[in-house]
């Protein structure tokens, strides 16, 4: 469809600009409603049941928007890493329980970083940076090679039997009883519906409205994984290589929430309280870096864009990225006061 649209930039250029306009919208919407699964799975109970509520709204949005997308044959996900017969499992296992691990031990997943280092929480910044850092390893560096030999170990478990339409049904139908029993309030819950339909906008967006047969480019949803590796090579080495969706995606989503928490007068300057804090935060960065690869995307990459897609690598990622966050949290419960060393979000 892009050669119709006349417009005098390539198609990567116009995903760039895309992208930040889907991250510029996610920015605000996540710092205004405080998305994080963290919080919704294992946060303060006062916040547990509103975070789980937002979260889960944006899933059913997500999931309708998009199978709905791919039932008029906007895209398919025929070709992506979602759409794989074959699936490397136990790179999946792994990547999703080291992620999980990594999101407990810095109070954030890669999205809900991102967010926060836009409001002044230093704390984040590095985080952030030391993910991308452990994220372009895992890609292309030194852990490379454990990549791929993780890689390599994949089963044949084929798609989901049964009609696609059922499964998202089933899908929608538990995360809005999710929403029900919640009880949140209606602000928070259309903040949620608004970046749950974000997804199926930027699968729309790069499948289908920018999709060019002589100047293609590739099918991207939402994610910060990737995206922050791309960004951070690109800054150190910007002769050589070049952005696109994702690039765009990670500067909005900074500028969205730096706006939004300056209009609402939240921008802060925060830094780490001591060095054992400091050091959970960054480790569990880097392991949520190298996790966010091995799982093929975080818990927005994963799950929120990664269930709508109905791939079975996206629910083992995602499934194993939950249960990282369980285990991870009745350890330190277990463990007493190391939950205080952890940084507040």
């Amino acid at each position: 469809m892009f050669e119709t649209l006349g417009l005098e930039i390539t198609p990567q250029a116009a995903a760039l600009w895309f992208g930040a306009a889907i991250g510029l919208c996610f920015g605000a919407l996540a710092q205004l409603t405080r998305f994080c699964l963290r919080r919704a799975l294992v946060g303060p109970m006062a916040e547990r049941a509103d975070a789980r509520a937002v979260w889960a709204m944006a899933l059913v949005v997500a999931v309708i928007g998009t199978q709905g997308a791919v039932a008029l044959g906007l895209f398919s996900f025929e070709g992506h890493r979602f759409g794989a017969q074959s699936v490397p499992v136990l790179g999946l296992v792994l990547g999703g329980l080291l992620f999980g691990l990594g999101t407990v031990l810095a109070r954030g997943c890669l999205s809900r970083l991102t967010v926060l280092s836009a409001t002044g929480n230093l704390r984040a910044l590095v985080a952030i940076v030391v993910a991308a850092l452990a994220a372009q390893a895992t890609l292309q560096g030194a852990l490379a090679p454990l990549r791929m030999s993780l890689g390599a170990v994949v089963v044949p478990l084929g798609a989901l039997p049964g009609a696609a339409w059922l499964w998202a049904a089933v899908i929608a139908a538990a995360a809005l009883l999710v929403v029900l029993r919640a009880g949140a309030r209606w602000p928070s819950l259309l903040g949620g519906a608004a970046i749950g339909a974000l997804v199926p906008l930027a699968w729309v967006g790069t499948g289908f409205v920018l999709f060019d047969e002589f100047d293609p480019i590739a099918l991207e949803g939402l994610g910060f994984t990737g995206p922050w590796a791309e960004a951070l090579f690109w800054g150190v080495a910007a002769q050589v290589t070049s952005v696109g969706f994702g690039g765009g995606l990670v500067g909005g989503a900074l500028a969205g929430a730096l706006v939004a928490a300056i209009v609402t007068r939240r921008f802060r300057l925060e830094s780490f309280e001591s060095a054992a804090q400091m050091g959970r935060s960054l480790g569990g960065a880097a392991l949520m870096g190298v996790g966010g690869v091995l799982a093929g995307g975080c818990t927005v990459g994963a799950g929120l864009a990664g269930l709508p897609s109905l791939g079975v690598s996206a629910i083992i990622g995602f499934g194993s990225i939950v249960a990282g966050i369980y285990l991870a949290d009745a350890v330190l419960a277990r463990r007493g006061g190391a939950r205080d060393l952890l940084p507040a979000e």
